[in-house]
């Protein structure tokens, strides 16, 4: 069996995610969605949030499951038996970073594939930084997220001053 992690902090799930999960669902046998818990970075959705989100994003996907981890990702990889990891690139400039992180993860776990799956190009631009700053100025941010995540963003940012956070 091909079971692969799709690792990210998913904050928020945006459509590209969606786009690179179910292109990568229709390749391996089973599918890990990976939420990173990052103890160092304060979210805007908690990790249980960001877990639901992509719950429901992926339901209609039967063989991609959905967990949080910390740690090492080729350490997750190893605990699920996972052996190929995903990663979404949107454009030239991801690929460096991308790139490095592959072969640091290829030293510390050669048994462990990267495989790069680049986005659909209607998603290059989105990015869940960007979704969230449109957000923040109480713009639509409608195709660039799913509808759920749509309207926890409004939610989280009604009444919220986008210059001072507050």
């Amino acid at each position: 069996m091909n079971i692969a992690v799709y690792p990210g902090s998913f904050d928020p799930t945006t459509n590209g995610h969606l786009d690179v999960i179910e292109r990568a669902a229709g390749i391996v046998d089973k599918l890990i969605v990976g939420v990173l818990i990052n103890p160092n970075k304060t979210g805007l959705f908690t990790i249980e949030e960001r877990v639901e989100q992509l719950k429901a994003s992926t339901e209609h996907l039967p063989n991609v499951e959905v967990r949080s981890f910390s740690g090492l990702l080729v350490d997750f990889a190893r605990s699920i038996n996972a052996r190929i990891v995903i990663r979404g690139l949107r454009a030239v400039t991801d690929f460096e970073y991308e790139f490095q992180m592959a072969l640091t993860n290829r030293t510390l776990a050669e048994e462990i594939e990267t495989l790069f799956i680049p986005t659909s190009a209607h998603y290059m631009y989105v990015s869940s930084s960007m979704v969230k700053e449109v957000a923040s100025f109480g713009k639509s941010v409608e195709g660039m997220v799913p509808e759920l995540v749509q309207k926890q963003m409004a939610e989280k940012f009604s009444g919220m001053d986008p210059v001072t956070d507050k």
